[in-house]
């Protein structure tokens, strides 16, 4: 069986994941739609695909078992729609949008005609992430505390709040996504955003270059994440921490370690994710069975509520709750 794949974006990661499927003898990569014909026919030329400037047209064209959404947080929306009337399957790339209302009527069609959908939080697909919830299994969380420090990435629209939802949207939200696969949902959200070094130098950055939010989870752990993109390029710090009743377990996106006071381990992890979150995409396509992904559409939903509730909450100086949208996608 031959699984026919089309890819809705021309960028970095539309090439990432063509290159790894490109690969797979049970694939067969066929076409690439972009903002321009001429930019789809150029991604699509080292996979001998064929080039889109129109999706509609490329969707009527090409017999598709499933699809890749590759774009901007901005640029979510009629591609997601057109897929979901047609009933094709479809991973998508994090954030499912800048803010989360239309993700919410998404996940509702999805959920009405059972597609199987993946969503790239692909931190969950490494090992050292299992290796961390396999020890807050056998320990009881008090704190939580994480950090996205980096540098601001040089694209235009990142750049851009009405475009990309600002960093806690763009990167953070992996850190947010990771709070919930390890210790629960979450409940309350108090955010605090401010631009203090980028708007000054550059007109135009739009978006918060420093930030922190305290989040409750429904358990009644607290815990804090905070992010900044004001670091020079190739300056980095991200991770998150847990503090529990034995010790404190660090997560990093190549190690874990574990200081229980007495023992410090430590535990490496060089694995490529993005592998192991496209071969199981592929393969609950293939089998019928998507049991084995770690995050389709309505799970990524809940982590797109709460970066949307961050939001709200800079804005409005308010603690925000966080309602259950699950039970409403199924209502």
């Amino acid at each position: 069986m031959t699984i026919n794949i089309g890819f809705m974006g021309t960028g970095n990661f539309s090439k990432k994941h063509a290159d790894i499927l490109s690969n797979r003898r049970d694939v067969n990569i066929a076409a690439f739609y972009g903002t321009s014909q001429e930019k789809a026919e150029r991604m699509a030329k080292p996979y001998e695909a064929a080039g889109y400037g129109d999706l509609t047209e490329m969707l009527d064209t090409e017999k598709l078992d499933a699809a890749y959404i590759c774009v901007p947080p901005m640029s979510h929306g009629s591609i997601e729609q057109e897929l979901i009337d047609r009933g094709i399957p479809f991973f998508v790339e994090k954030p499912l949008s800048n803010e989360a209302d239309m993700p919410a009527d998404f996940a509702r069609q999805i959920e009405e005609k059972s597609l199987i959908t993946s969503v790239g939080y692909h931190f969950r697909y490494k090992q050292n992430t299992q290796t961390m919830k396999n020890f807050l299994e056998l320990q009881e969380i008090g704190m939580i505390t994480g950090r996205w420090m980096s540098g601001i990435p040089q694209t235009a629209w990142w750049a851009d709040q009405d475009k990309s939802g600002g960093q806690f949207n763009e990167q953070t939200i992996h850190l947010v996504d990771l709070l919930r696969f390890t210790a629960g949902e979450v409940k309350q959200v108090y955010a605090v955003f401010a631009n203090t070094v980028l708007e000054k130098r550059e007109d135009h950055v739009s978006i918060a270059d420093v930030g922190t939010v305290t989040l409750t989870l429904e358990n009644g752990i607290i815990a804090n994440l905070s992010n900044t993109c004001v670091l020079p390029p190739h300056v980095h710090d991200i991770g998150i921490t847990f503090y529990t009743d034995d010790g404190i377990l660090s997560w990093q996106p190549d190690r874990v370690e574990h200081d229980s006071g007495t023992v410090t381990e430590e535990y490496n992890d060089r694995d490529d994710p993005y592998e192991k979150e496209n071969e199981t995409f592929i393969e609950a396509l293939k089998t019928g069975d998507p049991s084995e992904i770690q995050s389709d559409y309505s799970d990524a939903l809940k982590t797109q509520q709460i970066t949307a509730a961050a939001l709200q909450s800079a804005k409005t100086g308010q603690v925000v709750e966080i309602t259950n949208q699950e039970d409403e996608t199924k209502a």
